[in-house]
């Protein structure tokens, strides 16, 4: 029996050097672009984690929706032809709808309040991926959202009349829309750039950043100045494939994500500035609502929609909470 003893134990030695190989390698799709902010400190990222773990641990990438759309993603993740993703509010929702009253219209006024919710309740965000089988691993703010259309919008009847588009399964969308009193067209991300070339479409929603990266901008003539809501992003990794890795390269995947993470929020937003002037230089107008009535119109239908979403995304318990906790951060003196 022993002569079959040498090479059983090679074989399972093998199997498990190979498994162990296969492991480290973190599959991760985002629909950023290849030279997009995104794109560039995940690679630096990537550079750390090979670098700290002696080539044991790295992503592979996928960029550019090349994986599909976000709930493509998610399900390729499911099946575990995918580890980990770059994923906006809408894949977020996928995973774990409560997550999505970061993306709630006109909830924040601006990065530090964003900031300070994420903090707060940073517990129950990570409890909520957890408990959906993921782990996150930090999050990648996608900014500030405007609106971006062939024609001004300066209130609420100029909408109406634009051919807007809607991130098809968008409950967020959907459901402002409709309080708003729009009828858009839905559409997978994907098909954007093609729906606005061929006019089936005529305004889109978008952080300036990412509608230069997109180059949706090159169909657009105006942008809105009124913020509509602050799109959160996030990176997961998939808690099996997170589990199946060395205590180590858990830790090290942790501390470099929250490191590079937040490189890549704050770099987010000052480019985010930086594109809108961008977007002035190649021809895009921006634009201002009419009064301090508009104004105050789209704050009310916020409320209203962010109120609809109750029992469908999140608990009334989370939006009480949430939306005390901004009230009492609002009210602090600022340093």
């Amino acid at each position: 029996m022993n002569c079959f003893k040498g090479p059983f134990l090679f074989s399972l030695a093998f199997f498990a050097a190979s498994l162990a190989q296969s492991a480290a390698v973190v599959k991760f799709a985002t629909l950023a672009p290849e030279g997009s902010t995104w794109m560039n400190v995940m690679k630096e990222w990537n550079q750390e984690l090979e670098q700290k773990s002696g080539g044991e641990l790295k992503f592979r990438f996928y960029a550019g929706g090349i994986s599909g759309d976000e709930k493509d993603m998610v399900k390729k993740i499911r099946f575990g032809q995918l580890h980990s993703g770059g994923f906006t509010g809408v894949g977020l929702g996928e995973i774990a709808p409560e997550a999505r009253i970061l993306d709630a219209p006109f909830l924040f006024k601006t990065s530090a309040e964003a900031d300070h919710i994420y903090q707060a309740f940073d517990k129950e965000w990570r409890g909520a991926f957890e408990k959906n089988g993921y782990v996150l691993l930090g999050w990648a703010e996608v900014g500030f959202i405007y609106f971006f259309s062939n024609t001004p919008v300066r209130n609420l009847q100029d909408l109406k009349g634009v051919k807007m588009w809607m991130w098809e399964g968008d409950p967020i969308a959907e459901v402002s829309f409709k309080t708003m009193g729009v009828h858009p067209v839905p559409l997978s991300i994907t098909d954007v750039m093609t729906s606005l070339q061929t006019g089936l479409i005529d305004g889109v929603y978008s952080s300036p950043l990412a509608i230069l990266a997109l180059q949706w901008f090159t169909k657009t003539k105006f942008m809105s100045d009124f913020q509509l809501a602050n799109a959160s992003g996030a990176v997961l990794i998939s808690k099996k494939s997170f589990d199946a890795l060395p205590k180590v390269q858990q830790d090290l995947l942790l501390a470099t994500g929250k490191k590079y993470l937040s490189q890549l929020t704050h770099a987010s937003r000052k480019e985010n500035i930086q594109a809108i002037e961008a977007l002035k230089r190649n021809g895009i107008q921006v634009t201002s609502l009419q009064s301090p009535d508009d104004a105050r119109k789209f704050e009310d239908m916020g409320r209203s929609a962010r109120k609809a979403l109750v029992g469908r995304l999140y608990s009334q318990d989370l939006l009480d909470k949430v939306e005390k906790s901004l009230q009492e951060f609002r009210s602090k003196p600022k340093k």
